[in-house]
């Protein structure tokens, strides 16, 4: 989506700068035409015919991008027809040498060549047959020679710049498209790293707890004894951590968008809470407002949070009096989980991994987070997560 948004953008900024160069095109194709129709007053007293031939050859280079050709045709014919009408000086041929111009930065070389030639040879031929000086004919036709030139070397130059100037920005487009296919491969690389660490450290020590846990629950049953909730507890966690292992592993070891692990939103929060209880917090859950379908990150993201919270309890806490309340309003989700742990008021919090993870997932959602002890003991955490996602969050931890 965003590399669709930053193409858009681009073909909005290129159709914005041919726009404008259309626009100059015609403002200087405007300027010619009065400036050679300003000539033609000042040197005589020209009539509708000629000021329409000035006009026409003049105001035709305002479409040189599109048809170099066409308009090389015809700026040179109407001059030429206004010459053999008019006999004007040589500054009637300033429009063809402009159309010859462009037609050279256009790659029509060869059909400027022609065109600067004919109009040249053509305005020879009314000079000799209107009767001049041999000098004063000579000098006309070296003058209009030397602008001809001049305007096809200058075209040259300016394709050839034209040409460098696209390959530079192409070269630059090349160097940037092979920085991100690399950092892509390497990324691509570290994920495949993690996997495998991953898989060979986590997977084998989860399967040895859920494995130990299983076989002890086997032999109190064997032996007809009460089996220790904490043990069911640990045999329970146990398969959790491994499909959620699972679901990591594979997230981390495919290619292109990734999709969350499945199974980690608040539909499960009654199955986190048994474990908790199991594991001997007393617990309580409150649910405010009325229940309803969240947005995927904001579901994950919510029982993150309460996971997260409730590990910190059952580590930091003693395993004490817990509760957890959801709320539900129109604009957004409230998560809040309290203990009443042994935690001082106004007690130095160093954020560990778990609280650095919360603060990342709701600053991704552009909600808000307070964590921090209660002013009655006991800690606190509380996040806010906007239903409609912006682009943008503040994260408060204290």
């Amino acid at each position: 989506m965003q590399g669709d948004t930053g193409k858009g953008a681009q073909g909005d900024a290129e159709k914005g700068g041919a726009r404008r160069a259309y626009l100059l095109d015609g403002a200087l194709a405007a300027v010619i035409a009065a400036a050679v129709a300003a000539a033609a007053l000042a040197a005589s007293s020209p009539d509708p015919l000629d000021l329409l031939l000035i006009v026409t050859g003049s105001l035709a280079l305002a479409g040189h991008r599109r048809a170099p050709r066409a308009v090389l045709a015809l700026t040179a014919l109407c001059l030429f027809g206004y010459v053999v009408h008019a006999e004007p000086g040589s500054w009637a041929a300033f429009p063809v040498v402009v159309a010859v111009h462009a037609a050279a930065r256009g790659g029509h070389r060869a059909y400027g060549i022609a065109a600067g030639a004919a109009f040249l040879v053509g305005y020879l031929g009314v000079l000799l047959a209107s009767g001049p000086g041999a000098g004063e004919t000579v000098e006309r036709a070296l003058l209009l020679l030397g602008w001809f030139l001049c305007a096809g070397v200058t075209g040259l130059i300016d394709k050839n710049w034209q040409a460098y100037l696209h390959q530079t920005e192409q070269r630059a487009l090349d160097a940037e498209r092979t920085r991100e296919e690399t950092a892509l491969r390497r990324a691509g690389e570290e994920r495949l790293r993690i996997a495998r660490e991953l898989h060979d450290s986590l997977t084998h020590s989860i399967s040895i707890v859920k494995l130990q846990a299983g076989v002890a629950v086997h032999l109190a049953r064997k032996r007809g004894t009460a089996v220790d909730p904490a043990l069911l507890a640990i045999q329970e966690a146990g398969g959790e951590a491994m499909r959620e292992l699972r679901a990591t592993l594979e997230i981390l070891r495919t290619d292109g968008p990734q999709e969350p692990a499945p199974g980690t939103g608040l539909s499960r929060i009654g199955e986190l809470t048994e474990r908790a209880r199991a594991a001997g917090i007393t617990l309580s859950v409150h649910i405010d407002g009325d229940e309803r379908t969240l947005p995927a990150d904001v579901d994950r993201t919510a029982y993150r949070i309460v996971q997260e919270a409730l590990t910190n309890v059952a580590r930091h806490a003693g395993r004490a009096r817990t509760a957890v309340r959801l709320g539900y309003t129109e604009h957004a989700l409230t998560v809040a989980v309290v203990d009443e742990g042994p935690c001082p008021p106004g007690a130095p919090i160093t954020p560990g991994t778990g609280l650095t993870g919360m603060r990342e997932r709701v600053a991704a959602l552009g909600g808000t987070l307070t964590a921090a002890p209660r002013p009655d003991g006991g800690f606190a955490v509380h996040a806010q997560l906007p239903l409609a996602l912006p682009l943008t969050g503040t994260v408060s931890t204290r």
